[in-house]
């Protein structure tokens, strides 16, 4: 049975960290992220690994998703909502992915010890705390200027992806 202090589950909030990415100009291999947290600390043990991700139809980035499969993810998917944004006066497209983060969190909160959540959006502030409460240790991922202070704040450990990219970036384009 896996040491119960180093059960550890992954989540990737997939339109956040593309953003940030984007930011940051390179990209994180979804095979060096699991490699890297799996190998951080002695004896840890991944018993779950989510991606959750936006498409514009289900046939929308189906290679990235059978690939990420492959790998031992499971990846959940919303369709795409376009909105429009009337300051700005533009359409813009968005599946809000939060609520079923939370969700799964919570399904296997009983898996798990430790957790590192790859965002920077502030709504997860008190899904965090929750999960703090019941001794659950809380990783984020994300970069300056794409994480809220709430989120930041209400962590056990933060992790800028510039920090850590030797070890996660995508090498083979």
């Amino acid at each position: 049975m896996p040491n119960v202090k180093n059960r550890l589950s992954i989540f990737v909030d997939g339109n956040n960290m593309f953003y940030a990415q984007q930011k940051n100009g390179w990209f994180f291999d979804p095979r060096r992220v699991l490699t890297y947290f799996k190998t951080e600390q002695a004896e840890i043990t991944l018993v779950n690994a989510f991606w959750y991700t936006g498409l514009k139809d289900p046939q929308d980035q189906r290679g990235f998703r059978d690939a990420l499969i492959s790998l031992g993810y499971t990846v959940r998917t919303k369709i795409l909502k376009e909105y429009y944004d009337d300051s700005s006066g533009r359409y813009s497209q968005k599946a809000n992915l939060d609520i079923e983060i939370v969700v799964d969190m919570f399904n296997t909160v009983d898996q798990y010890d430790r957790v590192v959540l790859f965002s920077g959006d502030g709504d997860f502030e008190r899904a965090i705390e929750l999960l703090r409460s019941k001794n659950t240790h809380i990783t984020v991922v994300s970069t300056e200027g794409m994480i809220a202070r709430e989120l930041r704040n209400a962590t056990d450990r933060y992790i800028d992806l510039n920090d850590i990219r030797d070890q996660i970036e995508k090498t083979d384009y």
